[in-house]
């Protein structure tokens, strides 16, 4: 991209309704993560079983079998999980507004010093950083918010439990049936050309996986593209070379 180019871009990102736009979309959470997260351990983890089946040169029926049991149960493990993780977030930020509601009622002055000196190690001073003070302090909620997110640290807007976990099982059992695909299909073709067009399918999916993230964070997507597939094939080899180790184990 030219730098004339560049430069038209920036300015429409930066007019008043992009900037509210972009502002007023921070205060939602997007789950695009939990979608990513998901798809991407699903492929990795029902490929890997596939690849090791193939490296102990067992039958697609017992891949299959397998697989289907690792899209169900860590499918459902790994949205409980995220449900868990994101129900505690929630949790957590309701545990420190309740603290700090109780100490505006029992020490309201110590609290505007806080308010007060938060804002003055950012700079400002004299009547600008009373203005600040008393702007905060003069709305409850802005005010708790406030010390929720400086002194603590704390992200105001978390995901809905519900919503990441189904994001996450959704996106493991999409992904993670693409590697299967090909095991349904005995009949008309052999097991090396299952094994294959599997390869072919979850290296696909790695790369589209990675071009999405890629598109939705601001990065070169075809680059992300790789490197997610870089990192999905990577775990799948080591997946082969362990089937193939144990081959001896798995035919005894």
């Amino acid at each position: 991209m030219s730098k004339k180019s560049r430069s038209a871009s920036l300015a429409e990102e930066h007019t008043t309704d992009a900037i509210r736009q972009r502002i007023e979309s921070s205060n939602h959470h997007g789950y695009l993560g939990d979608f990513v997260l998901g798809a991407v351990d699903g492929t990795v983890t029902t490929f890997a079983i596939v690849a090791g089946a193939a490296g102990a040169g067992l039958s697609s029926g017992i891949a299959v079998v397998l697989g289907l049991a690792n899209v169900l149960a860590d499918g459902f493990s790994m949205a409980v999980s995220n449900f868990l993780k994101s129900r505690a977030d929630q949790q957590t930020v309701q545990r420190f507004r309740e603290i700090e509601e109780m100490h505006i009622d029992e020490i309201p002055e110590g609290e505007r010093e806080e308010i007060r000196q938060i804002f003055a190690n950012k700079g400002f001073d004299g009547p600008v950083l009373d203005q600040i003070v008393s702007v905060i302090t003069r709305d409850r909620k802005r005010w708790v918010d406030t010390m929720l997110t400086e002194e603590w640290g704390l992200q105001l807007v978390t995901p809905s439990p519900v919503r990441a976990a189904l994001t996450t099982f959704a996106a493991f059992l999409l992904a993670g049936m693409v590697p299967l695909l090909p095991m349904f299909t005995s009949a008309w073709l052999a097991a090396s050309q299952m094994f294959m067009a599997s390869a072919l399918l979850t290296a696909a999916t790695f790369f589209l996986i990675g071009v999405v993230r890629g598109r939705f964070t601001n990065r070169q997507p075809l680059l992300v593209g790789v490197e997610t597939l870089l990192i999905g094939g990577t775990a799948a080899g080591l997946a082969f070379a362990v089937g193939f180790w144990l081959r001896g184990v798995a035919l005894g």
